[in-house]
């Protein structure tokens, strides 16, 4: 018979519950300690002045001795006539150029990659005040290596990216200096702005800023007013300052633009003679419906042994543009296209990219076309690259092509549609099969009127119009890099490495937070097989952002590793040429002969770089036109109401999204009035203590928008109703929320742990939603385009 199991006693329950909050405190205490002794200015310390430094209260102290004595035994510290110093590691010392992210943390790129073949990861408290694209040198702790990389701090600042910084005026001071905020910087930079001659700035101007001196850490940026932008009020604004901000390039030289027009409006008849004539194939482009310029034709024929014939044509970029004219350097410059709310800032002159290279309907035009046989299975079985001349029969959007296929529009071309999603069909199962990860994301376009200012937002799903394009572009990039990788030319990867083992374990806990299972180190088909289900959800969406950014970006690179996204071993990019600069080069290896491999390798890593920073700028200004339309919302109407799904929790407070918006806000732990919350984290949780209320990730909650600042770019929300479900707990909630909706948000704390929240709570402390914007009579801002705004919308490829 077998043994029952023993029950636990209480007695028992009480030393292992007793134990579990040591441990934690243990760790916390280990922690703290760690990251005070890597400060620069640490010095060996006594035990007794550790406890005064760190506030270690007394009831604690014993546990503190523990911690010291387990990093002296872990090597970690050693102790010396009763002081404790950092032990001497290995170190080395590299220079390079740092890249930080929006959370502080950064990344420095060797200049000499023999030692080190990783970037090394600076943690935020050891940056030393740099500012992304800073030249560093670098302190390298060999004996410190995470799944992020190698370890280091910034022990010296060799030379600053910029010497001018956009800002944005945020008080006038007594002596006639004014304080500004500089998104570079981050809003805990304090920045000091100094007149030339007087000139009278108001709150709200966006000013270029001549940095003076630096500062540190402690001490302010000083910096001389060179140049107003305009002012907050002012939606025009919004590109030109993004474009001076991150250093893009705005105006074409005179040269450049010279250079353009000398190829005129028409494709010459001497051209069309030398090249293959593809004008009887029945061929037509499917683009977004703000699109101006279309880079890619498709044509689709299927012969009586059920073989299908795609053809991708390719506007023929490298015929104009050749290697060392004006054109060429400006387009290495600019490496892509930029693409905002209604404006488009193109790699090259509009007398190209929206004319001569831009395959319109009925027209001749010049092409580099990959033809592509498939078996009937969907494996491809030949393929030829060729110089040819195509005339594109029809400019459809996707929606139209859409409606096509589920009959709500007549087209002579419904057959060639039809006959394409057949395709795509079994290039995706092919795809599926090999492990690549689809999401299907829809994405989120913001219309704005002439003046920039946003109106409404569209949501343009990514169905099947979008699904077949993609699939061919797909198949074309991958077939020219197997081609030209078999002749043995080297060129421009698009490579995409794996993802950490710290992120995969982390993404894994996210997805069990929403109900979804799986193992720590997921496989693409179970990564696959996760987001099948979880598209199906309100939770789709924001589970298949967070796996994108938890993986490495990919990049560009003359060594191939692979494309761990698309499950590929051979990936390139060819099939955008008028608005990628590293397509361009693909058309050149494939037609005009071989690149030398260090010359690939530096514009690989120009335009990578190049590539981050448009992305940055277009990111910066989608965030500010949220805002405004979350600002129009408030005006028309205060007491909207907006549901959101809990994206993260932490011991402070609760991240959330905004459904409609596609917008990441935040609500600091004194929001949650009902009750006082204690951080579970071990399941990632705030837990009321009184009436056992939780917030976590999932959750859905409903919040009311409460001020816009659009000086420090935030959002100050209230909650309106919780993920309840306990009525009592409901009921209690909402007394609470009309009792204290009128009152300034407080804390159930003790003060010192109040008062850390709040340092921790950006949005709650500096959002200052009395302040008022005044417009400017007249914007000093410069004109972008002396031509009418174009809407533009990036293709995914």
């Amino acid at each position: 018979m077998p043994k029952k199991k023993k029950s636990k006693s209480p007695e028992t329950e009480q030393v292992q519950e007793r134990t579990g909050k040591h441990r934690k405190l243990f760790n916390s205490l280990t922690r703290t300690m760690q990251q005070f002794i890597l400060g620069k200015s640490y010095v060996p310390l006594t035990y007794a002045e550790l406890i005064d430094r760190l506030h270690i209260v007394d009831q604690h102290r014993d546990l503190f001795l523990e911690v010291l004595t387990s990093l002296v035994d872990t090597n970690v510290l050693s102790i010396s006539l009763g002081r404790y110093s950092l032990k001497q590691v290995t170190k080395d010392v590299i220079t390079g150029v740092i890249h930080l992210h929006p959370r502080g943390f950064g990344f420095v790129k060797p200049n000499e990659s023999t030692t080190y073949t990783q970037d090394i990861f600076i943690p935020k408290h050891l940056t030393l005040n740099a500012v992304d694209g800073d030249s560093v040198e670098v302190l390298v702790n060999t004996e410190v290596v995470s799944d992020k990389g190698p370890e280091g701090r910034v022990t010296t600042i060799l030379s600053r990216s910029k010497s001018h910084i956009a800002g944005i005026i945020t008080e006038a001071r007594w002596d006639g200096t004014f304080h500004a905020f500089a998104p570079m910087l981050g809003a805990s930079k304090k920045i000091i702005v100094e007149t030339n001659r007087g000139e009278k700035l108001a709150l709200g101007d966006r000013i270029v800023m001549e940095v003076v001196e630096w500062g540190n850490k402690d001490a302010a940026t000083l910096c001389k007013f060179s140049n107003l932008l305009g002012n907050m009020s002012d939606p025009t604004c919004d590109i030109p300052a993004a474009i001076e901000e991150f250093g893009l390039r705005k105006d074409f030289p005179k040269k450049v633009s010279e250079e353009a027009k000398q190829f005129g409006t028409r494709v010459p008849l001497e051209e069309i003679k030398k090249r293959e004539d593809l004008r009887s194939l029945v061929c037509f482009t499917i683009d977004p419906d703000t699109a101006k310029d279309f880079d890619d034709a498709v044509s689709l024929t299927k012969d009586r042994k059920g073989h299908y014939h795609l053809g991708v044509h390719i506007a023929d970029v490298s015929h104009y543009i050749q290697k060392g004219s004006a054109l060429d350097e400006e387009a290495q410059l600019r490496c892509n296209s930029t693409y905002f709310p209604g404006f488009c800032l193109p790699m090259l002159p509009r007398e190209l990219s929206d004319n001569l290279c831009s395959l319109k309907p009925n027209v001749n035009r010049l092409t580099a076309s990959v033809m592509m046989e498939f078996d009937p299975s969907g494996t491809l079985c030949n393929y030829r690259m060729t110089r040819s001349v195509i005339k594109s029969c029809k400019r459809f959007t996707y929606r139209e092509a859409k409606a096509v296929l589920d009959g709500l529009k007549k087209s002579p071309l419904a057959p060639n549609l039809h006959l394409m999603v057949e395709l795509c069909g079994l290039l995706k199962k092919k795809r599926y099969e090999r492990g690549s990860v689809e999401f299907g994301l829809p994405e989120l376009v913001l219309l704005v009127d002439e003046k920039g200012m946003p109106t409404k937002t569209d949501y343009v799903v990514y169905d099947i119009s979008h699904q077949l394009i993609e699939e061919f572009m797909l198949k074309a990039n991958e077939t020219v890099a197997y081609h030209l990788a078999k002749e043995g030319k080297d060129l421009t990867y698009r490579i995409h490495d794996e993802p950490s083992e710290e992120n995969m374990k982390d993404f894994s806990l996210l997805a069990a937070a929403f109900g979804f299972h799986l193992s720590p180190t997921p496989t693409p088909r179970e990564i696959q097989k996760l987001f099948d289900e979880a598209m199906e959800t309100a939770y789709g969406t924001y589970l298949a952002s967070s796996y994108i950014r938890r993986m490495r970006l990919a990049i560009y690179s003359s060594d191939n590793i692979g494309h761990y996204g698309l499950s590929l071993t051979h990936y390139c990019h060819f099939t955008s040429p008028i608005r990628r600069y590293v397509d361009l080069v693909s058309h050149r290896i494939l037609f005009h002969g071989a690149s030398d491999k260090a010359s690939l390798q530096k514009i690989a890593e120009h335009c990578s770089e190049q590539e981050r920073i448009s992305a940055k700028a277009e990111n910066s200004v989608v965030l500010l036109k949220k805002l405004r339309l979350l600002d129009l919302y408030y005006k028309e109407d205060p007491k909207r109401q907006y549901q959101a799904i809990v994206t993260r929790v932490k011991n402070f407070g609760v991240y959330f999204e905004i459904a409609d918006l596609m917008l990441e806000s935040y609500l600091h732990v004194s929001e949650l009035e009902d009750d006082y919350y204690i951080y579970d984290d071990e399941a990632f949780a705030l837990r009321g203590s009184r009436y056992g209320q939780s917030y976590k990730a999932g959750d859905k909650i409903t919040v009311m928008l409460g001020a816009v600042d659009l000086i420090s770019q935030e959002s100050k929300w209230h909650l309106v109703g919780g993920p309840e479900s306990d009525p009592t707990i409901k009921r209690d909630r909402n007394r609470n929320f009309k009792k204290n909706k009128n009152k300034k948000s407080f804390s159930r704390d003790n003060p010192k742990r109040n008062s850390k929240r709040t340092e921790q709570s950006q949005s709650t402390k500096k959002l200052k939603p009395t302040r008022k914007l005044k417009p400017r009579e007249k914007s000093k801002a410069p004109p972008i385009d002396p031509s009418p705004r174009k809407k533009v919308s990036k293709k995914k490829k």
